[in-house]
């Protein structure tokens, strides 16, 4: 028993090991090879040009948006082109200034150091990141109350890549440091499509022009998504397919993995159909619908809710969630009157 399930457990961390390191083939090298948000490449690559000749460490850069749409990859990138070392953490891993005081001192002239979810810094070791910032030095405290005694060390120059979801929860003194602020918008089904033949490409897998086009369509405007979706039709392609992606393939996984022609899962049909057959449309609050789902509010609010919002399928109002006539229809349902004609939100505010 014990040795079949350490034999389980090798398996399993195996199987996880080699989806990261799809993951990680998956994404693009350079600037060039990047598909999709232009403006902020090129003003990107402008940043990094000028700084390359000028033989110094660019401005600190800024990227926000959505999850999956290229942050990290950008960050990577910003190393690959300048020729020096990535240094990654996370908003959420340094909880103390020392923590941040340690990473700081381990630095390298020019390194870059990629800070994700810088939003949610703790307070201390974001005021020590201004100065790091903008003086190139940090100060160390030794010693506790009356006796405590503030060493100052210097830095090397190094560029900070931060990457956020939510812009508007960074203190305005934090943002003002940022030379380049960037941000990553939702992609066209056609630059997904590239993205997904190029991934396939180098996964080795055959896929057909009107398969990569089914699967971008389905992808929610993120390449992580059309990647991921990717790996499923090679899934159902290689059990239960002919070995490739063809238009059968791509329908029969999409359909397996419970993705309609939207790109809706089963979270967000859940949510909506709560919406409108629960609560006949709406108005809702938030918790209510998380409840009637069965999930936490907060992932409602971020996974489920700003895709519906976005295809039109739901509505944010002050007293609550509404469902859209798109939405009734989208479930065959027949959307009530006041949906039909596109007076729900103005009779909120009768």
């Amino acid at each position: 028993m014990h040795e079949h399930d350490a034999e389980v457990r090798v398996t399993d961390a195996d199987a996880d090991a080699v989806e990261r390191s799809n993951e990680v083939a998956l994404r693009p090298g350079s600037l060039g090879e990047f598909v999709g948000q232009r403006t902020v490449c090129d003003q990107l690559g402008l940043v990094l040009s000028a700084a390359l000749g000028r033989g110094t460490p660019p401005d600190h850069v800024l990227l926000s948006g959505p999850p999956g749409l290229g942050k990290t990859t950008l960050a990577m990138i910003v190393a690959t082109e300048l020729g020096t070392t990535l240094r990654v953490t996370s908003g959420p891993a340094i909880q103390h200034a020392g923590d941040l005081a340690a990473i700081l001192s381990s630095l390298d002239e020019g390194d870059v150091l990629f800070l994700d979810e810088i939003h949610r810094l703790a307070r201390p070791a974001e005021e020590m990141l201004y100065l790091a910032m903008e003086d190139f030095r940090v100060d160390v405290v030794v010693g506790k109350g009356p006796g405590a005694t503030s060493i100052p060390l210097s830095l090397p120059p190094f560029t900070v890549v931060g990457a956020t979801t939510r812009a508007g929860l960074l203190p305005a003194p934090l943002r003002d440091r940022f030379g380049f602020t960037g941000h990553l918008d939702f992609y066209e089904t056609d630059d997904l499509r590239a993205i997904v033949e190029r991934s396939a490409s180098k996964l080795g897998f055959t896929l057909e022009p009107d398969a990569a086009l089914e699967i971008a369509g389905r992808s929610r405007g993120t390449p992580r998504i059309a990647n991921r979706l990717l790996r499923r039709v090679r899934d159902w392609a290689q059990v239960h397919g002919r070995g490739h992606g063809d238009m059968g393939a791509a329908r029969g996984a999409l359909e397996v993995y419970e993705v309609d022609e939207r790109g809706l899962d089963r979270l967000d049909r859940a949510v909506l159909r709560a919406l409108c057959t629960r609560f006949a449309g709406g108005p809702v609050g938030l918790s209510t619908l998380a409840v009637s789902v069965g999930e936490e509010t907060e992932t409602v609010e971020t996974v489920a809710e700003p895709f519906l919002v976005r295809e039109g399928l739901m509505s944010r109002t002050p007293r609550g969630r509404v469902a859209t006539a798109d939405g009734w229809l989208h479930l065959g349902l027949t959307p009530p009157a006041e949906a039909q004609a596109g007076s729900v939100g103005a009779r909120l505010f009768d």
